[in-house]
């Protein structure tokens, strides 16, 4: 497969990504617990294949690592930012905050960009884990999504014990 060929599948499927992303940043949205554990299990597998892909490389690890506890400490302030609500059908849903995934949305496929047109004119391939820069980026997403993820289940799981401790009217 040529490159233009890969470039030519990613493309789509990463603004797709991002559209289904930036969707999420708006408006109530329900605690789906599964997925979220999902998510949670991939982001950790990611960055655990790039903290071992730049295991050859200490600067890549520290990039990796800065951004994983940057995220974490992101995903902290995401959470105190969150509004937790009930919706009509009296489920559990929360209205995130909108500008901090928009920033790392932006970040990520900024840094994405830049990487694949600068990598792809100089003929090395698209290098994307070579850059502390970009793994730094990619573990400020990481640690931030599995942070908030986490955090909201737990927040999930002290409402649903409140709502069955609480008496009923």
């Amino acid at each position: 497969m040529t490159p233009q060929t890969i470039y030519a599948l990613m493309i789509p499927l990463m603004a797709w990504i991002v559209w289904r992303r930036v969707r999420g940043f708006f408006g109530r949205q329900p605690i789906r617990r599964k997925r979220m554990m999902t998510r949670i299990g991939v982001l950790s597998l990611i960055g655990v294949l790039l903290a071992l892909g730049g295991l050859h490389n200490l600067r890549l690890l520290e990039g990796l690592a800065g951004g994983v506890v940057a995220g974490a400490a992101l995903g902290l302030l995401g959470l105190k930012l969150t509004r937790f609500e009930r919706n009509a059908d009296g489920a559990d849903v929360y209205i995130p905050n909108a500008w901090i995934g928009g920033v790392l949305t932006v970040l990520l496929v900024g840094r994405l960009a830049w990487r694949l047109l600068v990598a792809v004119p100089q003929e090395q391939g698209p290098a994307i884990g070579n850059s502390p820069l970009t793994l730094a980026i990619f573990g400020l997403t990481v640690g931030y999504y599995v942070c908030y993820f986490a955090g909201l289940l737990v927040h999930h799981r002290r409402f649903e014990r409140a709502q069955a401790t609480a008496p009923v009217a």
